[in-house]
């Protein structure tokens, strides 16, 4: 009950940032299961989330955090990402950007913080990502992660969504792995609903518990963006 109470304190803190000032953008998403790059972060229970942007003006640079429940079986509760990021135009087709991340969970003693940094390229409808990390999941290990993602719209109101990722290095020596995800969102008035389908080809490290799951597996959510009308 305490961690609910502080998520649901951080989640409101996140959302009235976003709509103080024109330059802050929030978003809130109620989902039916945390996943992360094909692992469920709340052990395939659902999860309530937040977003607040602010971006500095027409410079490329915008810092953020967003926050989660997590379950992993430990004491933290509570996922609080801080991050900063800047977005270079190369012409009207390519663009780049760089930045950092900082996952914490506030209040574990289980639960390390550590930063992931990334480079990637937008090309239209193409993204790719490569991010690194000297200190994966606060284990000592470095871990490399690479992404590439498609959108399609079919039509205003419904874009479909591609993403496949590929986790290497150190962190993965017991077995490299790929993650995937096709989700498609449907916008309604100042809402999003969405459904994915996601999970990783893991063989000898396969999750089948609810903590940590990376099967196959479905999951639906809805996402509001403020404040409504920018």
């Amino acid at each position: 009950m305490k961690s609910m109470k502080t998520l649901a304190l951080v989640i409101g803190l996140l959302g009235l940032s976003g709509v103080s000032q024109a330059q802050f953008s929030s978003t809130l998403t109620a989902v039916s299961d945390y996943d992360f790059r094909g692992f469920s972060q709340s052990a395939k229970d659902p999860a309530l989330q937040a977003s607040a942007d602010y971006a500095f003006g027409e410079t490329g640079f915008a810092i953020g955090a967003w926050a989660s429940n997590v379950d992993f079986d430990a004491d933290g509760d509570i996922e609080l990402d801080i991050y900063a990021n800047y977005t270079g135009e190369i012409n009207d087709t390519f663009s780049w950007t760089a930045g950092i991340n900082y996952y914490t969970y506030p209040g574990s003693d289980d639960l390390g913080d550590y930063p992931e940094f990334f480079v990637g390229l937008n090309a239209g409808d193409f993204s790719f990502k490569q991010w690194y990390a000297d200190n994966l999941y606060d284990l000592d290990v470095e871990g490399m992660y690479t992404e590439g993602n498609y959108s399609y719209s079919i039509n205003d109101a419904v874009p479909l969504g591609f993403h496949l990722g590929y986790a290497w290095g150190d962190a993965w020596d017991a077995e490299e792995l790929i993650d995937y995800s096709v989700q498609l969102n449907w916008a309604v008035n100042n809402f999003t609903i969405f459904g994915k389908f996601t999970g990783t080809d893991a063989d000898e490290t396969k999750v089948t518990d609810d903590v940590n799951n990376n099967e196959p597996r479905f999951l639906v959510g809805v996402t509001t963006t403020l404040p409504w009308g920018e």
